[in-house]
């Protein structure tokens, strides 16, 4: 039986966790050749040349989104450096990090604060876009997924 965190940002948190334990499933078998063999060389991207590069990219993200809502929230904090690895294993003890990251920091917003209208009010995200607490979180979740579904048709070229 699955415990569920309460209230709004409980189940924020329980679907990024949810979002996250799906990409370690996908990833978990990848051999370490497979995770470093470039996939896309002509891509203007430099984080989707690799399932390597898109996996440093997406734990990356974990604490981008994490740290932009608590630097919003007058909670500033430091952002952990990029690790390129060479093993899925070590991949997925970094995204289980970066989860457990958002949980000891996110938590400690209430409920009442995920949402607001007032565009002064939102988080000016680094590319350009407004976003309340719950917003920036949907869309973290929302990022993992995308980039799930890049790594498994990656896998099934």
């Amino acid at each position: 039986m699955q415990n569920y965190r309460s209230g709004a940002m409980g189940a924020l948190l329980d679907e990024y966790e949810k979002a996250i334990n799906e990409l370690n499933s996908v990833i978990k078998d990848i051999s370490d050749t497979a995770l470093v063999d470039i996939k896309d060389p002509h891509t203007s991207d430099s984080s989707c040349r690799s399932i390597q590069t898109i996996l440093t990219h997406v734990v990356s993200s974990c604490y981008s989104y994490c740290i932009q809502i608590m630097t919003h929230s007058a909670m500033p904090l430091k952002r952990p450096e990029k690790h390129f690895h060479d093993s899925a294993a070590a991949y997925i003890k970094d995204l289980n990090e970066a989860f457990s990251f958002n949980v000891l920091h996110l938590s400690t917003i209430k409920d009442e604060e995920l949402e607001v209208l007032r565009n002064d009010q939102k988080i000016l995200s680094g590319w350009g876009q407004l976003y309340d607490i719950e917003q920036m979180l949907e869309h973290a979740i929302v990022h993992i997924l995308r980039h799930r579904r890049q790594i498994k048709r990656l896998i099934n070229q």
